[in-house]
């Protein structure tokens, strides 16, 4: 099983002293995913993925990264281990605190990370061609990195990341403090990135970016993976369906009609919008028949919409059931 995943670990432990980060995590990731890791501060996320990267020995447990063992102290983990090092070459890690040179200029900063990653000319100019049209930082290649903004600058780290062409991709927090307009341009490189067949792991407390992004998402609590599934699977196992209505008329002869609706649970008035919001249990057939039924009584309706509680009410549901 693990030959055909990009990541998989089982019983994954790290313990700093006392403190166990990391708890028997069984991870598996396919290969081509972009999979969201979301959790607290403290739940053990930056942990997880510095093991997976190489930057952490894990206390217990075993990592594989497409299909290969990811060697430990016992196998010489801080020695040239070939294993390893091959591995090293096929990753690409963005930690959330990795430092720029603010000195050099971005087509420089670049090509010393080429050359460390011993990238041969003429494919080492190519290559950096390459990703700065990625990042559209092209017109940039000659300014110093202090004169870009924080998002160009967290644009150009994601450009080192992905130099020597990894397949696989590790995003420790990379969206944290940009603007909206910077991470729409961050979401579309992972975009991009995706279509070219890489496998990506994100962190992130921006969830509608993940929800976004991902195909697949793990919540981590306490140093536990406490779900690992199909963004679509999650939705339809722990995403309430809702419905919005709207009235020209009165409120009280809306919520009369519906409170008796076998398919309405329950349902909340928004007074100041002259609406009322459902969570409702039946089908969309069931859902267009409520419709019917409204109109059919005379309701004035100006708004009738479903949707779907969204990632970040199912976390913070999770989060309450864990809590109790």
């Amino acid at each position: 099983m693990a030959q055909e995943l990009a990541i998989c670990t089982r019983g994954l432990t790290k313990q700093f002293e006392r403190h166990i980060a990391v708890n028997n995590v069984d991870l598996e990731i396919q290969m081509g995913e972009v999979y969201g890791l979301i959790g607290p501060n403290g739940a053990g996320k930056t942990t997880l993925i510095r093991m997976l990267a190489m930057a952490e020995e894990p206390t217990t447990g075993e990592i594989y990264i497409n299909g290969v063992r990811v060697a430990g102290y016992s196998d010489h983990f801080l020695s040239e281990d070939k294993s390893n090092s091959t591995l090293k070459r096929r990753l690409g890690y963005l930690p959330d605190d990795y430092p720029l040179y603010d000195e050099l200029t971005v087509w420089d900063y670049l090509d010393y990370f080429a050359r460390l990653y011993r990238l041969r000319e003429p494919r080492r100019t190519q290559r950096l061609h390459e990703v700065l049209e990625l990042i559209q930082l092209g017109n940039k290649r000659f300014s110093q990195i202090s004169t870009l903004s924080r998002g160009m600058k967290q644009r150009l780290s994601l450009a080192r990341t992905i130099i020597h062409e990894p397949i696989l991709l590790l995003l420790d927090e990379p969206v944290s403090g940009l603007d909206p307009i910077a991470r729409m341009q961050f979401r579309e490189i992972i975009k991009a990135l995706q279509e070219a067949g890489m496998t990506i792991l994100i962190s992130s407390h921006v969830l509608s970016d993940l929800a976004e992004l991902c195909t697949s998402v793990g919540i981590m609590e306490l140093g536990f993976l406490v779900e690992s599934t199909s963004l679509q699977q999650l939705y339809q196992r722990l995403s309430r369906q809702q419905i919005f209505l709207s009235t020209l008329g009165n409120l009280e002869a809306l919520v009369s009609e519906i409170k008796n609706h076998p398919f309405v649970e329950e349902w909340e008035v928004i007074r100041n919008k002259n609406s009322v919001r459902v969570n409702f249990t039946g089908s969309q057939a069931d859902s267009a028949e409520l419709l019917r039924s409204l109109v059919g009584s005379g309701i004035p309706l100006t708004d009738f919409h479903c949707t779907q509680e969204d990632l970040e009410t199912i976390f913070l549901k999770l989060g309450h059931k864990q809590a109790s």
